[in-house]
């Protein structure tokens, strides 16, 4: 595997004291010899009617696991380069630099384009009175509202507080998306309750003159295309503040067409579509926002990190150094949206305090350079038939 070539000059991760290459090496794990065909290592094309309807053929399951195989390879040698150069295959900390800054842009652009778009969205619910267009544009006032959490969230994290925040603020970020998606939730509950009662009512019309309906199309269309632009951009970001923006914007490219058809609808053919539309953008609205919900709930709750994570941190360990004998417990779980990570390593008994310290000290520097990665925690032992450290916790 040919690795991009990264310059570490006045980096903070080249401080990192370097394993000597030099010496005997047969004690370390080494993957080198485990090579694939071409034919494995390239992504079969997809096909749309097999992945729609959920059936997977032979030749797919014989995929699927190649492509786990290559995968774990590609994970154990950046290990290896870890181990061997002391940072992480990656960007230099100029192209990180240019990310942070086109993360921040497109957060900017963002919450300008949702404060514009929510009064042009006002305009529109006045001059048609629709209710699933009004459903709409009180999603585009909560745009507003998630911006702000979004970003005071962002802004908490960049202003760390090792007094009053020793172990950083990491968790303001699901915990952010956590409030605004359960206002999400709670807002399409009041939808629906207003759109039942307008239901009900026998004497309901709608109508809509040719002059509001061409603004109110306009105006739908434009901001629909403006969200679809926005989420198409917020999409090509790994930052999961930038993700929740993108997953904003495609949010409402349906409410907007959903509340855009209704109102048509409503218009020309009966005025009951209307507060229908709008009963079925509240359903949207619990629907999705529920979902986020439950991922942002199992990154606060301290969820395990997946098994294929766990092998290359186990990895990672065992070559760290030729004097650990076993490796007794590893384990990675979220703490926000990065992971706490607790390993125990075995080390011979008559080992000097001061060398083995410098062993679990490399070790932990080693796993908090990975990018997932917040804090790890390196325990020495020099057995491992005892019972697992904090046992009570997990009765």
């Amino acid at each position: 595997m040919v690795q991009p070539v990264v310059s570490i000059e006045n980096d903070e991760e080249s401080s990192l004291l370097l394993q000597s290459t030099a010496g005997d090496l047969s004690w370390r794990l080494n993957f080198d010899g485990f090579q694939f065909s071409p034919e494995h290592k390239e992504k079969k094309p997809s096909r749309p009617l097999h992945d729609c309807l959920g059936v997977l053929s032979p030749e797919d399951y014989v995929a699927e696991y190649y492509q786990q195989q290559v995968e774990m390879l590609e994970g154990f040698n950046e290990m290896d380069a870890l181990t061997d150069r002391g940072y992480v295959p990656g960007m230099s900390k100029e192209e990180r630099e240019n990310l942070a800054k086109s993360e921040t842009f497109a957060i900017r652009i963002s919450n300008v384009a949702n404060m514009v778009l929510f009064a042009a969205k006002v305009y529109a619910s006045i001059r048609s009175g629709s209710l699933a267009i009004i459903a709409s544009t009180l999603d585009s006032l909560l745009d507003l509202l998630s911006g702000f959490i979004l970003w005071f969230t962002a802004f908490s994290m960049q202003t760390p507080n090792p007094y009053q925040y020793p172990i950083g603020k990491k968790r303001m970020q699901p915990l952010g998306i956590l409030v605004f998606a359960s206002v999400m939730a709670t807002l399409g509950l009041q939808i629906i309750m207003e759109s039942i009662r307008t239901l009900l009512l026998s004497d309901s019309v709608f109508n809509l003159t040719k002059e509001q309906e061409r603004w109110v199309v306009g105006i739908m269309i434009s901001v629909t295309i403006v969200k679809l632009v926005l989420m198409i951009y917020c999409r090509t970001f790994t930052n999961e503040i930038v993700k929740a923006y993108a997953q904003d914007h495609f949010f409402d490219v349906v409410t907007n067409a959903i509340g855009l058809v209704a109102a048509l609808l409503a218009n020309y053919i009966a005025g009951w579509i209307d507060p229908l539309g709008a009963i079925i953008l509240a359903l949207y609205t619990i629907r999705t926002w529920s979902m986020t919900v439950l991922e942002n709930v199992n990154s606060l709750v301290g969820r395990s990190a997946a098994p294929e994570y766990l092998q290359k941190l186990t990895y990672l360990c065992w070559n760290h150094h030729k004097a650990i004998r076993h490796i007794d417990t590893v384990r990675a779980y979220t703490f926000g949206s990065h992971y706490f990570v607790e390993v125990d390593i075995v080390l011979p008994g008559d080992m000097p305090l001061e060398e083995a310290h410098d062993i679990g000290e490399l070790l932990q520097e080693k796993l908090e350079l990975l990018p997932e990665i917040e804090r790890a925690f390196v325990h020495l032992d020099y057995e491992y038939k005892h019972k697992p450290e904090h046992a009570q916790a997990h009765s």
